[in-house]
This record gives C-alpha cells, sequence and structure tokens, in this order.
C-alpha cells in the first residue's frame, strides 16, 4: 500500500490560538503515523496564493491520513486553527 502526503499551505491570523493547533495537531497526527517532513521550513513561492506556513507529512497510507484528520484529537486541535488561520490541505497518494 503506498504512502500519503498531508501537504498544508496556511496564512497564520492569530499565533497564540495557531500555535494551540499545532502543540495539539503533532500528537494526533504521530499516534495516525505521521511523520512531519517539513513543518513552516524555508520555502520559495512560484505559482499560486503565498502562505508562510507549509506543512508536509507522511503517512502509511492514504486512509490513514484521512482517519488522522476524522480523528477526535485532531478535530479538537483543529478547533483553535479555525477562525485563526486560512488553510488549504491535501492528502496525496505517493507513487508506489
Amino acid at each position: 500500500m503506498p504512502s500519503a502526503l498531508w501537504i498544508a499551505h496556511v496564512k497564520v491570523l492569530d499565533a497564540e490560538a495557531y500555535g494551540k493547533y499545532a502543540a495539539a495537531a503533532g500528537p494526533a497526527i504521530a499516534a495516525h503515523g505521521g511523520v512531519f517532513l517539513a513543518r513552516a521550513t524555508r520555502y520559495v513561492q512560484l505559482e499560486g496564493n503565498d502562505r508562510a506556513r507549509n506543512v508536509v507529512a507522511r503517512f502509511p497510507s492514504l486512509e490513514a491520513a484521512v482517519a488522522c484528520y476524522h480523528s477526535d484529537a485532531y478535530q479538537a486541535a483543529l478547533a483553535h486553527a479555525k477562525g485563526a488561520s486560512e488553510r488549504d490541505l491535501v492528502i496525496v497518494e505517493e507513487n508506489a
């Protein structure tokens, strides 16, 4: 089964509230086998909307990443990000 990448592009509007999200989201992601590959590191915006926080995490499967998103722990973390950020999130299955 191919692994999957969780890719988020974020504009933080409220750093304090978003910090609470980030602190709680990390353990929720790890609990579903997610490993951060990039988290708010340097980047170059070549096309599209510039959002200064970019996050990439690898999960064992697309299903594990989707289950993480819908989990109680992640949804509790996500409550802190709502209104504190503008986000795009996509999960992409890697080539086998």
